[in-house]
C-alpha cells in the first residue's frame, strides 16, 4: 500500500491540532479539538494515548485511509520536557500505529515554522515560556519548561503577571521603590485597599483567575513611561530569556549564523519593544554567534506539518512546499477565527 500522506500534531495544554497532508503538500483535512497533554488527565498517558488515537483514526477514517497511507507523522506536545515523560508518550505514538515519526516539546515546531532552514532556536514567551534548539545536525535539546525555580522559566504572561503584584506588595511592605503600576492594578482588580491587596491577588492567583495580559499591558505601559520597578521586571525577564537561548545554542553545533525564532502571545503581540530589545542585547553578549531573529507570524503547528514532510522526503522541504503548507494552515487558523 502506498504511504501517500503524512500527519503533524501541535498538542498544547489547551488545544490541539491534527493535519493531514499528502506527500505533494496538498491540505487535506484538519481537527481542532481539546488538549492531548498527559499532564491535564488523572490517568495521565492513557488519555493522551485515547484522546489521539481516537482523533487521528476519525481524521483517517473520514479520508478512507488506514495508518497503513501514512509515510510519517511529526509531534510537538506540551508535557514532553524530561526523558522519561518523552519515553512514555514515544510508546503511546508507536501504540497508535506509526513507525517512522518525530516527537517532542511543542516548543520545536517553532523552529520548523520559522526557520526556511529547519534548525535553529526558538524562544517561546506566551502564557509559559521555554527554548527549544535543533542543530544542523539534527540533534535536539530543550531548555527550561519546568518552572522557575528549577529552569529559569521567568518569562510568559503567568510569570510575569505575578511579579507585578510582587512589585506592588515590595513597594507597599518590604521598602521596595514606589511605582506608578499600583493605581491601575489596584482599580483593575478592584481592590479597596492597601490592607486587601495580598488577599485579592492570592485568591487570583490560587484560583488562575488573574487577567495576566492586562497586567502586562500595565508593565509596559509604566514601563515605555520610565517607571523603573517595571523597567526591572523586564530587564530581569530579558535576560533570562537570554540565558536559556545562548544556552541551548552553546549546546549544539551550530556554526555561524543561528536563526531565533520568536514565538508566543508575549512575543508577537509585544505591547512595548523594550523587552526585545534587551533580550537582543543580552544574546548577542552571551554569544559570539551570528543570531537573525525572527518574530514567528504563521501557526506553530505549521511547524509539524513540515517536520513530518521532512521525515517523509528524508530532506528539507522546498521553498514551493512550504509557502504551500504555510498558506494552507494559515487559511485554516483565518476561518476559525472568522468563526468566533
Amino acid at each position: 500500500m502506498d504511504k501517500n500522506y503524512i500527519i503533524g500534531v501541535d498538542g498544547g495544554n489547551s488545544k490541539t491540532d491534527y493535519f493531514l497532508v499528502d506527500l505533494d503538500g496538498n491540505f487535506i483535512d484538519h481537527i481542532n479539538t481539546g488538549t492531548c497533554s498527559h499532564e491535564r488527565f488523572p490517568d495521565g498517558y492513557s488519555s493522551s494515548l485515547r484522546i489521539m488515537n481516537e482523533n487521528i483514526q476519525k481524521l483517517l477514517n473520514r479520508n478512507q485511509l488506514s495508518m497503513e497511507h501514512i509515510a510519517a507523522g511529526a509531534f510537538g506536545l506540551a508535557g514532553a520536557d524530561v526523558p522519561s515523560q518523552k519515553h512514555q508518550l514515544n510508546k503511546v505514538i508507536e501504540q497508535i500505529g506509526f513507525t517512522h515519526y518525530a516527537m517532542d516539546n511543542d516548543s520545536f515546531l517553532g523552529i520548523k515554522a520559522g526557520s526556511e532552514k529547519g534548525f535553529g532556536i526558538c524562544s517561546i514567551n506566551g502564557s509559559g515560556t521555554v527554548t527549544g534548539g535543533i542543530s544542523p545536525t539534527g540533534r535536539r535539546l530543550q531548555v527550561g519548561g519546568v518552572g522557575s525555580e528549577l529552569s529559569g522559566d521567568e518569562a510568559g504572561g503567568f510569570f510575569l503577571a505575578r511579579k507585578v503584584l510582587r512589585t506592588i506588595y515590595d513597594a507597599f511592605y518590604r521598602m521596595g521603590p514606589e511605582t506608578s503600576m499600583t493605581e491601575p492594578v489596584m482599580e483593575l482588580l478592584q481592590i479597596p485597599s492597601k490592607e486587601h491587596f495580598i488577599e485579592y491577588a492570592l485568591e487570583g492567583s490560587l484560583k488562575r483567575t488573574l487577567p495576566n495580559t492586562k497586567l502586562m499591558q500595565i508593565m509596559f505601559a509604566a514601563a515605555d513611561s520610565g517607571d523603573q520597578a517595571a523597567i526591572d521586571i523586564i530587564e530581569h525577564t530579558a535576560k533570562q530569556l537570554a540565558h536559556s537561548t545562548a544556552g541551548c545554542m552553546h549546546n549544539l553545533d551550530f556554526d555561524a549564523e543561528v536563526d531565533v525564532v520568536l514565538a508566543g502571545s508575549v512575543w508577537v503581540k509585544a505591547e512595548s519593544p523594550l523587552l526585545l530589545e534587551k533580550y537582543k542585547t543580552y544574546v548577542e553578549s552571551l554569544t559570539e554567534h551570528d543570531c537573525n531573529f525572527i518574530l514567528l507570524q504563521v501557526p506553530p503547528a505549521t511547524g509539524a506539518v513540515l517536520w513530518a514532510l521532512e521525515l517523509a522526503y528524508g530532506y528539507p522541504v522546498g521553498p514551493e512546499t512550504r509557502s504551500k503548507i504555510i498558506q494552507s494552515v494559515r487559511n485554516i487558523y483565518e476561518q476559525a477565527t472568522s468563526r468566533v
